[in-house]
């Protein structure tokens, strides 16, 4: 007979006991009294003795161990393609959110919650979504507190990609292989706050332990980057080198193009204003003042824009229409749809021109529907879990876009991204219209991105991208996060790739060269985007080949 128990009771039967009641890394006299909680800490105090749990079992009835070193490797080759020829590859991030100012600063957080759930919009979705209030999220609760909640709720994501990262994270990072619910709680956030405030877990030592080479943070054209050039200048490394990680700032001009709001542009003008100096009273000013930052980035090393837009915008606009809108954005009135798209139009073909004429890659996220609960908008602000996959038009204005720069003879090294999975074939197919030869990939479809960057949405990328373009030329994965703690996602992408070519391997559909598979799936890792971003001189000392390679 099987007996089914309430969730709570299933949980978890093991508790981490400490002798000192007064652990500094979070405060106890506060706690949760649920019911549920009292009940799961009542049948766990029963059970600690026997840690016969099942939930806590490494093997599960007539499977495999979870998260093992086989993790999401089905096959004998997929396993020795991983181990011989992906798993010790450098990371090149070349999208991420990381804050620049932690990193010069080398930052160390003070527990697991801010490491963890601070600006984490992903888990902040699944909280809310598992009865949390918005106090235990992003309001004035406690970071043990919060934490609490989060281990709550890790036991329901089950096949949520969350509940892969989440362990992942902890092994990779922490070495903790239990898995995160209310009766490991206590102990893994102790364990873990007690390693992050050492220096060996600053945040730097967290991108080494990674083997993160290169980031590219994003940051508006009006952002000072005085932590880029603080971690270029950096003597506090042996010869004066700074950071041996490179962190490269990437333009993104999204409020510069952000018009709907004439009280926002009015006072995104008056800021660009003062971080260059120029007056600005004309569409020809504005242009100048943006070129200016534009110029700005490169000399702080920046070859790297992106935009992030529910679609390109391509429409016809001449001269004279777009001096006339700038005009009525100068004076504070209200655009209309038409006016917006023409205005959006100009300046996508003036950034991408610019991109072209330094040389930079332009990328483009494309998709996302943004900012859908204008209650929650105007109390968190944006970027706090209120976003989701658009269904807007694609082809037309891309293919119109790309174009347009392309019959110049001006389209830059571009990658576009869809969060919208039915537009998969139309991105894989469109990106080949503007391969010309002279660039191996120049026009790239990007990484499973955000809602899509989970094992399902990932396999479908790479099998699309295998079937319409050429996957050998993929610039590979990115971590699009803001969390330091993100990087075991490159680790995820590379094993469900090494699974990928194992299958087709042993199933007879490629031939058994394990030598030339291997070196494919080194390229997409990382050389495909090394010599893509022409970032060659910056990492070439940085790699040592593998035993398989030799």
């Amino acid at each position: 007979m099987i007996i089914v128990l309430p969730t709570a009771v299933l949980l978890s039967t093991s508790v981490a006991s400490h002798a000192d009641d007064k652990c500094r890394y979070r405060d106890r006299s506060v706690g949760d009294t649920s019911t549920e909680t009292k009940l799961l800490s009542k049948i766990t105090n029963m059970n600690s003795d026997s840690k016969k749990s099942s939930h806590h079992s490494p093997l599960g009835v007539g499977g495999k161990k979870f998260l093992d070193e086989n993790f999401l490797l089905k096959t004998r080759t997929a396993k020795k393609l991983y181990r011989d020829y992906a798993k010790e590859m450098p990371v090149i991030d070349y999208h991420s959110h990381l804050p620049p100012q932690q990193i010069a600063d080398d930052v160390r957080f003070q527990n697991l919650t801010q490491a963890w759930l601070y600006g984490d919009h992903y888990k902040w979705r699944a909280m809310r979504t598992n009865g949390v209030l918005e106090d235990y999220c992003t309001g004035k609760k406690n970071d043990w507190e919060k934490f609490q909640k989060w281990a709550g709720t890790v036991p329901y994501t089950l096949r949520n990609p969350l509940y892969h990262w989440t362990h992942l994270e902890l092994q990779r990072y922490f070495d903790v292989h239990d898995i995160l619910d209310p009766g490991t709680a206590e102990k893994i956030y102790d364990d873990c706050s007690e390693k992050l405030q050492t220096s060996d877990y600053s945040v730097r030592n967290l991108l080494r332990r990674m083997n993160v080479k290169l980031i590219c943070t994003t940051d508006d054209p009006v952002d000072s980057l005085e932590y880029h050039i603080k971690l270029k200048e950096d003597a506090r490394l042996p010869e004066g080198r700074g950071l041996e990680i490179h962190v490269l700032p990437a333009f993104r001009p999204d409020n510069a193009m952000d018009i709907d709001d004439p009280k926002k542009i009015s006072n995104y003008i008056k800021k660009l204003e003062e971080v260059t100096n120029i007056s600005i009273s004309s569409f020809n000013d504005y242009l100048n003042a943006l070129k200016s930052r534009h110029d700005f980035f490169a000399l702080a090393g920046c070859s790297v824009s992106d935009h992030g837009l529910e679609e390109i915008y391509a429409d016809d606009f001449s001269d004279s229409e777009i001096d006339s809108i700038f005009a009525k954005i100068h004076s504070g009135k209200t655009l209309n749809e038409e006016e917006q798209r023409k205005f959006k139009s100009a300046m996508l073909i003036q950034f991408a021109e610019w991109d072209w004429q330094k040389g930079w890659v332009q990328q483009f996220h494309l998709g996302a529907l943004r900012n859908n609960n204008s209650r929650m908008l105007q109390t968190l602000g944006r970027d706090t879990g209120w976003d989701s996959i658009g269904d807007f038009a694609q082809a037309r204005p891309l293919a119109k876009f790309l174009d347009k720069l392309d019959q110049k003879n001006k389209l830059a090294k571009t990658i576009v991204y869809n969060l919208n999975p039915a537009d998969n074939q139309l991105m894989a197919t469109m990106v080949s219209n503007f391969n010309d030869g002279s660039v191996a990939g120049k026009i790239q479809w990007g990484a499973a991105w955000w809602f899509l960057d989970q094992k399902d949405g990932m396999i479908k990328q790479l099998n699309t991208l295998s079937n319409m373009n050429l996957l050998s030329r993929f610039v590979g994965m990115l971590t699009d996060s803001r969390s330091f703690l993100s990087y075991p996602r490159h680790e995820y992408f590379r094993r469900i790739l090494c699974d990928l070519f194992g299958d087709d391997i042993e199933n007879g559909e490629l031939p058994n060269d394990i030598n030339w598979t291997g070196k494919i799936i080194q390229d997409i890792c990382y050389y495909n985007a090394q010599n893509y971003f022409n970032w060659q001189q910056k990492l070439r000392p940085e790699i040592m080949k593998t035993t398989a390679q030799e």
